[in-house]
Order: C-alpha cells, then sequence, then structure tokens
C-alpha cells in the first residue's frame, strides 16, 4: 500500500521517479577512443622495434642462454642474496642503535648511516677494492705491537669487495626502514608486553617486529629490487657478474646493443618475480587488516 501512495502522489505532482536499479553507467566515448590511440601506438612502435634489424634479435637469441651469461647472472643473484641478508641484519642492529635513549649508540649508528647514505655505492666499491693503497697489510696492532696480519690484497679481492660495498651501503637504507616500521608500532604495544614480564629485546622480537612487518615488506621489497640492479656496478672492479659477462662477449665481437639488451632482459625478468612475490609477501603480512575490515564490514550499524 505504501508503494501504491508513493506512485500516485509521484503521480499527482507530476513528478517522475526512476528506479536505480535499472540504471546504465553511460558510455564514455572519448576514454575508448583515448584508449584505442594508445594501443595503437604502442602496437605501432613495437612493430618498429621488432622489425629492425639493428637491435640484433639473432645476437640476443643466441647468446641469451650463453654459459658466460648464465654464470655472470647466477653471480649477480649470490652477491645480491649475500649482501641483502647481511645488510638487513646489520640495518636491524643500527635500527634498534638509533632508538637507543643511549647516547653513545645512536650517535654512532647517525654517524654510520649518514656516512654511506651520502657518499655513492661506485665510490664505496672502488675504495675496498683499492683498500690495499692505505693499508698494505690487515691485523690487529695495539699500541705498536702486532698480534696478526694479512696481505690486502689477498683479503680484499673483487668478490669481498662487492659483499663489503654492497652489504655496508644496505645497511643504512635497511636501518632506516626497519626504524620506521619499529616507529609505525603504537607504543603501548611495548608497554603491555612490559607489564606482562616481559624483557625489551623479547617483546622486540614476539610483539613489536611482527606488527611492524608491514611497514617494513614494501620498502625493503623495492631495496631488493634495487640491489639486483645495483649488482651491475661491481664491473667496474672486474668482478664477473651479469653486466661484466656481456661487457666481455660484446668487447669480442662488437655486438654492443644486442648484449646489453640481453642484459636488459635478464634484469627485467628478474625484477618481475621479485615484484610477485612481494605482492604475496604484502597480502601474507596484512592478512590481519583485511580480517578486521571483513569483521567491521559485518557488524550491524545500528539502523532500524
Amino acid at each position: 500500500m505504501i508503494g501504491k501512495d508513493r506512485v500516485n502522489s509521484a503521480k499527482a505532482g507530476d513528478v517522475t521517479f526512476r528506479d536505480v536499479s535499472t540504471a546504465r553507467q553511460q558510455f564514455r566515448w572519448g576514454k575508448t577512443a583515448l584508449w584505442l590511440i594508445v594501443v595503437l601506438l604502442a602496437a605501432d612502435f613495437l612493430w618498429a622495434i621488432a622489425n629492425n634489424e639493428n637491435f640484433g634479435w639473432a645476437t640476443i637469441r643466441e647468446y641469451f642462454f650463453h654459459p658466460e651469461v648464465v654464470a655472470g647472472l647466477w653471480v649477480s643473484l649470490g652477491l645480491t642474496v649475500v649482501a641483502m641478508i647481511l645488510g638487513t641484519i646489520l640495518g636491524l642492529i643500527l635500527a634498534v642503535m638509533r632508538l637507543s635513549d643511549d647516547s653513545l649508540a645512536n650517535g654512532l649508528a647517525g654517524i654510520y648511516i649518514w656516512f654511506f647514505r651520502g657518499t655513492p655505492l661506485l665510490v664505496q666499491l672502488i675504495f675496498w677494492y683499492n683498500l690495499s693503497t692505505l693499508f698494505p697489510t690487515l691485523g690487529i696492532n695495539l699500541f705498536g705491537l702486532g698480534l696478526g696480519g694479512w696481505d690486502t690484497n689477498s683479503v680484499i679481492t673483487p668478490l669481498t669487495a662487492a659483499i663489503l660495498g654492497l652489504a655496508l651501503n644496505e645497511a643504512a637504507y635497511m636501518a632506516e626502514i626497519i626504524r620506521g616500521g619499529l616507529l609505525s608500532v603504537d607504543k603501548g604495544q611495548a608497554e603491555t608486553a612490559s607489564a606482562f614480564g616481559m624483557t625489551r629485546g623479547r617483546a622486540l622480537r614476539r610483539i613489536v617486529i611482527p606488527q611492524a612487518m608491514r611497514a617494513i615488506v614494501p620498502p625493503t621489497g623495492n631495496q631488493l629490487i634495487s640491489m639486483v640492479k645495483a649488482t651491475s656496478l661491481v664491473s667496474v672492479i672486474a668482478m664477473s657478474d651479469l653486466l661484466y659477462a656481456v661487457q666481455s662477449i660484446y668487447n669480442r665481437t662488437f655486438d654492443i646493443v644486442p648484449m646489453l639488451l640481453v642484459a636488459v632482459f635478464w634484469y627485467l625478468i628478474i625484477t618481475s618475480v621479485l615484484n610477485i612475490g612481494q605482492g604475496y609477501i604484502e597480502r601474507y603480512y596484512g592478512r590481519s587488516d583485511r580480517r578486521n575490515s571483513a569483521a567491521a564490514a559485518m557488524q550491524p550499524t545500528g539502523e532500524v
């Protein structure tokens, strides 16, 4: 009866009511035309590249899985893993030092982060590689009393110089990422853990860090992708990474552009896989937010 009364009143007042359940979105001709133009331009660009013999597609296919290239690829991946692990561990220590009330620990961590973030990574790699010019021998020397020593050139090889340069530089950035993640956790969490008798270290491991991971994972994923590309810098210290491998090949064959494209395609494949993995990890640590949102949506609104 109520519905009939509303219809009759609408007719009486000459007012037209529309049923929104049958409403449809208006077709956007301008947006469709813009998409069509973009797709056509992209297809034309790809067609021009695919039919340009100067790119040397045959050379790319020939050397894409070349043993020398694959060996350099594994070196780049190994450097990425080792440098990220060491950089994350050291970054966590630096982040805790930065958040410490101890002025000495806070100051030392601040100086470390200031120095390694303020100098180019390439310069750091060259410095570590040429450390023997400053210290011909490495050892323990207390007040002129030598307790042992090793030849610097035998210790600082291209591999150790690459690991030192990449890991120490990465630690400075990871320290700020982890510190930001720890600061994103409500201080009441640590206070509650302390009230239950937890030590500060245990509360950090069991409560604070797991909650901070939601803020730490996305920028860490970006740093991992940046690390993959940063390994290309070790080629300047004669480290046989992916870029060094393709350089050594085009120095013999003079196919510069095709060999550089081989490295580019491999870097794109690696970073694409890492992007997918980062997405899975972010969804894993964000599952509590999704549960909270679903629970909030299921709660009654209180409206009658």
